[in-house]
């Protein structure tokens, strides 16, 4: 496999961050917190997408501390934002890393953990890019988390690279995103942005949503095996999330870290691996 993971992550050129998409999160930044806000959804989706992370990590550990399940796992958050997903995990026992590229969102992450002294410990916080951290943090996690962050990647193959590059072998790669299809566009953009507000005007872009089976082909390409995928649907009047079978609206992915070949008693694909891998149970987090 190809070493090479130069994200342009809501980039225009390596390294250096679209200034549209970073003035659209700058306006926004000093809201993280606000759970009647623009973040409103995704501080309810903390309700199904906490479990999911946990009891998948869980069942793939074993053994766990009832109070501390995810004691002794390290936890990439990649487009962590204010820290709505990265504190939860820091609760639940995880030594978490939260990364962005925008410097405002780190501070508004860093000024809220700083309230929890045990949170303060367990988390750490860096105003970066994921290509910019990939040397230092070489098969240097557990499980990596992508929450409503490939949909505003530009090159979402590179991404996985450097996904693949930081996680140790039989690492997880959690993912939640937005289905490329023509449901997503009238819900996702047209009623939720345009016409309810769930969501700013302009916060996503429908020719870079992608769906499972584009992400699934590109993940096994580069060293994963997709072991569930579950719909999720959002009910705005409600302000709650569900799981459902169809995933032609938002859904969830969990991907493993193939173990190469020399780690590895064979050689066997991707494919192979994945018919003989025991089925990770979400039934907890249903």
């Amino acid at each position: 496999m190809s070493n090479k993971c130069t994200v342009k992550w809501l980039h225009t050129t390596a390294h250096t961050v679209d200034p549209k998409e970073m003035g659209k999160f700058k306006m926004w930044a000093q809201k993280w917190w606000d759970e009647e806000g623009v973040y409103s959804a995704l501080h309810a989706m903390n309700d199904i997408r906490v479990p999911f992370i946990r009891d998948t990590l869980i069942n793939r550990v074993g053994d766990h501390e009832t109070g501390s399940p995810l004691a002794g796992v390290t936890l990439l958050d990649v487009g962590c934002g204010g820290g709505l997903l990265s504190e939860p995990l820091g609760r639940l026992g995880a030594v978490v890393t939260g990364i962005d590229p925008l410097e405002d969102n780190i501070k508004t992450a860093q000024l809220h953990k700083s309230f929890d002294p045990v949170l303060d410990k367990l988390i750490q916080y860096k105003t970066s890019t994921l290509e910019e951290i990939v040397a230092d943090t070489a098969e240097a996690f557990t499980a990596v988390v992508a929450s409503e962050v490939v949909e505003h990647v530009a090159d979402v193959e590179s991404f996985i690279k450097c996904c693949y590059r930081v996680l140790k072998p039989g690492g997880s790669l959690f993912i939640t995103t937005i289905n490329k299809t023509t449901m997503s566009y009238a819900l996702g953009i047209v009623v939720a942005e345009k016409i309810m507000g769930i969501v700013p005007d302009g916060t996503h872009d429908w020719e870079k949503f992608i769906s499972p089976e584009e992400l699934e082909r590109l993940l096994e390409s580069n060293g994963f095996v997709m072991e569930t995928l579950n719909g999720m649907l959002y009910n705005p009047l409600s302000g709650s999330w569900r799981w459902m079978e169809n995933t032609s609206l938002n859904y969830a992915v969990h991907a493993v870290k193939v173990i190469p070949p020399k780690e590895s008693s064979s050689s066997e694909s991707a494919s192979e691996q994945r018919q003989k891998q025991p089925e990770t149970s979400t039934s907890t987090a249903l």
